[in-house]
């Protein structure tokens, strides 16, 4: 979902077709990839949250992009199979002011522990319960509907931990230059889409090529 299209009501955006699963790219696959075309380089390394050794890939991704919903799964599968020295990092964009509800929302998610239990719940209720999940009343209505303690909930929303971090992954964010999600960051150095690759089992497997560039940069 390009950022252009987010002027757009979420209801007026098709879902996309379902994707297939990841595969690692044979070595023609590897030889077609270009640089400007399928991935782009950074013009200057970005922070990375990975020991020496580690590869960090990074997904951008938006609770409300539909985009992003039927990618879940099939990221999921590609985690799965990466190798050990893959590290997958999660960071919500936010293109507009309005998206910072769900920016804090998966920070407090992560705060609490509850990302592996939660994430893909917050997915289930925007886009098949149809709760747009929005606000920050919104959410810890929800939140509470799952369990988590609403005060608790809020404190952590509007603590300076989570400020924090929102403010990092828009950093983050603009130093990719993040044009649409669902998008990857490659070892701080590398960035995909599906507007790149084309589609997003490709950028899978471009990734899974500049994960192999990566190693030996990681710092």
């Amino acid at each position: 979902m390009q950022r252009r299209e987010f002027s757009l009501s979420a209801a007026s955006v098709a879902a996309v077709a379902s994707l297939g699963a990841a595969v690692l790219p044979s070595v023609a696959q590897a030889q077609a990839f270009k640089e400007g075309s399928d991935y782009l380089m950074l013009d200057k390394p970005a922070p990375t949250e990975v020991p020496a050794g580690q590869v960090e890939v990074v997904e951008f991704f938006w609770y409300s992009c539909p985009h992003c919903n039927t990618f879940e799964p099939q990221l999921e599968a590609w985690t799965k199979q990466a190798p050990k020295d893959v590290t997958l990092r999660r960071v919500p964009v936010s293109f507009r002011p309005d998206f910072e509800p769900q920016q804090r929302l998966f920070y407090v998610l992560e705060g609490m522990g509850k990302v592996e239990e939660l994430h893909k719940k917050v997915f289930y209720a925007i886009h098949v319960d149809k709760q747009p999940l929005n606000t920050e009343a919104l959410l810890a209505a929800w939140a509470e509907k799952q369990g988590i303690s609403k005060a608790k909930f809020v404190e952590m929303y509007n603590s300076f931990s989570v400020s924090t971090k929102v403010r990092k992954a828009t950093q983050l964010q603009n130093l990719y230059k993040v044009d649409g999600v669902p998008a990857l960051g490659i070892g701080g150095r590398y960035y995909t889409s599906g507007d790149l690759a084309k589609n997003m089992d490709r950028a899978l497997q471009v990734a899974d090529y500049l994960v192999g560039q990566s190693r030996g940069k990681a710092k």
